[in-house]
């Protein structure tokens, strides 16, 4: 049975930092793409950064470049999510998702496998 795992989120102030995890179990993730989406309340879920797994080639949205880092650890089966300089408005519930798909694939409905979501709260 796939599974994915998030977890790492909380409360953080403007400013400070949090790195998530996306553990992957029950199947091989070598030809997928691990990518990180999130849901602000009241608005659509949105491309946050993507990882291939094999080629460890990556992709972020413009509003999170050069604050956040998508990585992964073989060893583990893990991805994570490192966020620095959070902004009240990263506040949301963040995913993890497993998709067949590119780097460059924004849209939600292309990824097989989804995580249950951790909340990120940012207060200013």
């Amino acid at each position: 049975q796939v599974q994915l795992v998030d977890s790492g989120g909380g409360l953080v102030q403007t400013g400070g930092s949090l790195r998530l995890s996306c553990a992957a179990s029950g199947r091989t993730f070598s030809s997928y793409t691990m990518t990180w989406f999130r849901q602000a309340p009241g608005k659509a879920r949105e491309f946050v950064a993507a990882i291939s797994w094999g080629s460890g080639s990556t992709n972020y949205a413009d509003s999170v470049k050069g604050r956040f880092t998508i990585s992964r650890d073989n060893a583990k089966n893990t991805v994570y999510l490192e966020m620095n300089s959070l902004k009240p408005e990263d506040t949301a519930v963040y995913y993890c998702a497993a998709g067949r798909v590119g780097v460059t694939s924004y849209f939600e409905g292309v990824y097989s496998y989804w995580g249950q979501g951790t909340q990120v709260t940012v207060s200013s």
